[in-house]
């Protein structure tokens, strides 16, 4: 009988994340693999250019780090684990839930690595989703800022800004068939479920089916959105009238104006959006 491989994980955190959360939560993932006597080394500040000798890799941070993570490395064939280190952590929730620390590290030790998709927006990469219109807008006004755990910071400026944002005309193309050329408020394309730390915006989505889940919703007087907002919140919004939901594995989206848009939360601009799918890019131990 072959004896098992011998791990030798690569631990990269990001130290900024959580307001020294994940920094604290290295520390305590480096006291339980000492403990195991399993082989390790933490990268803080400076990332290796490669994982050359390791055999997994745990990021510790938020939906940030790990959007940062794979555009870094987009084409790693290492089994990776999320923990979550960061303010939001979306993308952790959908693999693990509200698992504890000690069940997770028994997962990411043992469980299996399974396929996971990632997603590629003007060249670069995503894991989470893209959001177009308001949740751009929310985004850029948040770059920069400390950010508070969960929805918090995510809520509050979503209630500075619900009543003044002005929705915007885009021509969406999914999949080679034009779907609308028409005002919205938000156009979401998610691999993941969550975003903005709880928002359940894409309910059915599913990381592993080779497919986006695309949520538009259209453009709503401001008294409107704010009597929605709760409904969307919980993820109680699809068969709402005003709202589109299907899934497609290539989307464009054009506008006659600069386009303001996040992906896992960090924020970009462009005169036009071209999203693509690559099914089962990455590996995770969940």
């Amino acid at each position: 009988m072959q004896a098992p491989i011998q791990k030798n994980i690569a631990v990269v955190c990001n130290p900024l994340a959580g307001a020294g959360k994940a920094i604290k939560l290295a520390e305590k993932i480096s006291e339980k693999l000492s403990a195991l006597e399993i082989l390790f080394s933490v990268f803080n500040e400076k990332w290796p250019e490669d994982f050359e000798n390791f055999t997994d890799v745990f990021v510790v941070g938020g939906d940030g780090t790990l959007n940062y993570f794979v555009n870094l490395y987009p084409d790693i064939k290492l089994p990776l684990v999320i923990f979550n280190g960061g303010t939001g952590n979306d993308f952790h929730w959908l693999l693990y839930g509200k698992i504890n620390f000690e069940n997770q590290i028994q997962l990411a030790l043992s469980a299996e690595p399974k396929p996971i998709d990632l997603g590629r927006c003007n060249e670069k990469y995503f894991i989470n989703g893209v959001g177009v219109g308001f949740e751009g807008e929310v985004a850029k006004s948040l770059t920069g800022k400390k950010k508070k755990a969960g929805k918090v910071s995510f809520m509050a400026m979503i209630l500075k800004k619900i009543f003044s944002y002005r929705s915007r005309t885009y021509r969406i193309i999914a999949d080679g068939k034009t779907i609308a050329e028409k005002k919205y408020f938000i156009i979401d394309i998610s691999n993941g479920s969550r975003a903005g730390g709880g928002f359940h915006i894409a309910p059915q989505a599913k990381a592993d089916d080779g497919l986006f889940d695309m949520v538009m919703i259209a453009a709503l007087r401001p008294i409107y959105r704010l009597r929605w907002l709760p409904v969307i919140e919980k993820g109680q919004h699809l068969n709402l009238s005003f709202v589109n939901h299907f899934k497609a594995k290539q989307i464009s989206i054009e506008s006659n104006e600069s386009i303001s848009f996040h992906l896992d939360g960090e924020y970009y601009e462009a005169a036009k959006l071209d999203v693509d799918l690559m099914p089962g890019k990455l590996l995770f131990r969940y």
